[in-house]
C-alpha cells in the first residue's frame, strides 16, 4: 500500500474519467480533505457521474494501487450562444504536488474537451494564490480577464477561503490559442531579468520590508503587482496584513483591468522570494 505521506512517480500516474462508485466517493473526500470537512460547495457523486453524460469532465489522477491522487471536475454549457466549459474544482494532494500532476490533470481535460467541439474552459481563483497564478498563467497559458470583489460572499465553509474575502480572478482558456501549446510545453516563460526595470504599482519599493500601502496607480506601458508568497501563511501569521495585501492588489487590478491592462505573465523571482503579475496596456501590446 502507497503511504499517504509519499507520491508515485508521475510516471506511474494514470490518467481517466471517474467512473466507479469507489472513484466518486474518493473524490468527495479528497474535496474535503483539500478545502476542509465544513466546505459546503462539495460536488456530490451523482453530480460527478452525471455531468459526464451532458459534456461535463470528471478526470481523476490514480496510482497502481487506484488510490485518487488528484482531480480536475466542469461542466459544459451555453453562454450568449457559445459553448463553454466552467471548469469548477482542480485539487491534488499536498504530498504530489510540484510533479505536474495539476498541469497533466489539465491537459487531459482539455483533450477531452477539444474532442467536444469545447474551445473556451473559463474558472475562477484567488489572485493572491501564488501557485494558482503559476499553473494557470505561465503552465497552461491561461488569462485573468476579470476581476470579481467577493465572487462567493462571506465563504464557503472552506478554511482556506477564510479571512480576507472571497475576490477573484476569472480566467479563460482558449485551447486552440498557440499560447496554451507555448506553456504546455514549458516555452510560455517571463524572466525576472527582463522586466526588472518595470515599476510594482501596489507597495512601497524604497521600504527595506515592503508591505501594501496606497499610492497613486501610474498609467504606463507596463506595471507590476506584487502578492505575497504564501497567502495562507500570512493569514495565520499576521491576518491584519494579509488584508492589507488584499485591499491593495483589488484596487490596482480593478483600476489596471478595466483601462484595458492585460495580465501578460506571472514571476516568482526565486532570488527575492518575491511574487509579480506584469500587466501590459493595449497600446503597448499594439506597438510590439
Amino acid at each position: 500500500m502507497v503511504d499517504d505521506r509519499t507520491c508515485v512517480e508521475l510516471s506511474d500516474v494514470a490518467l481517466r474519467p471517474l467512473k466507479t462508485h469507489e472513484d466518486f466517493d474518493q473524490c468527495v473526500s479528497l474535496q474535503r480533505e483539500t478545502w476542509g470537512e465544513d466546505f459546503t460547495e462539495v460536488v456530490p457523486p451523482s453530480i460527478l457521474m452525471i455531468s459526464q453524460k451532458v459534456g461535463g469532465v470528471a478526470v481523476g489522477a490514480f496510482d497502481p494501487a487506484e488510490r485518487l491522487l488528484g482531480f480536475v471536475f466542469g461542466v459544459t454549457g451555453i453562454d450568449e450562444g457559445e459553448v463553454v466549459h466552467w471548469s469548477d474544482m482542480l485539487a491534488v494532494r499536498p504530498e504530489c504536488t510540484g510533479i505536474g500532476l495539476g498541469r497533466n490533470l489539465k491537459a487531459f481535460q482539455r483533450e477531452r474537451l477539444l474532442e467536444l467541439g469545447v474551445e473556451i474552459v473559463r474558472w475562477s481563483y484567488d489572485p493572491l494564490e501564488a501557485s494558482n497564478a503559476h499553473l494557470n498563467i505561465n503552465r497552461l497559458g491561461a488569462r485573468p480577464v476579470e476581476y470579481i470583489e467577493n465572487m462567493y460572499g462571506n465563504g464557503t465553509g472552506s478554511i482556506r477561503h477564510i479571512g480576507i474575502g472571497t475576490d477573484r480572478f476569472m480566467i479563460q482558456w482558449d485551447l486552440k490559442d498557440p499560447r496554451v501549446d507555448d506553456a504546455l510545453a514549458g516555452r510560455l516563460t517571463v524572466s525576472p531579468a527582463l522586466i526588472v526595470q518595470v515599476p510594482v504599482v501596489n507597495i512601497d519599493t524604497v521600504d527595506e520590508t515592503p508591505g501594501p500601502v496606497e499610492i497613486d496607480l501610474p498609467a504606463l506601458p507596463s506595471v507590476r503587482v506584487e502578492i505575497p508568497a504564501n497567502i495562507q501563511e500570512m493569514k495565520l501569521q499576521d491576518p491584519d496584513l494579509a488584508g492589507q495585501w488584499r485591499l491593495t492588489t483589488r484596487r490596482a487590478f480593478q483600476w489596471y483591468l478595466g483601462k484595458g491592462y492585460a495580465v501578460d505573465g506571472f514571476i516568482n523571482d526565486p532570488n527575492s522570494g518575491r511574487c509579480f503579475y506584469f500587466l501590459s496596456s493595449i497600446s503597448s501590446r499594439e506597438d510590439e
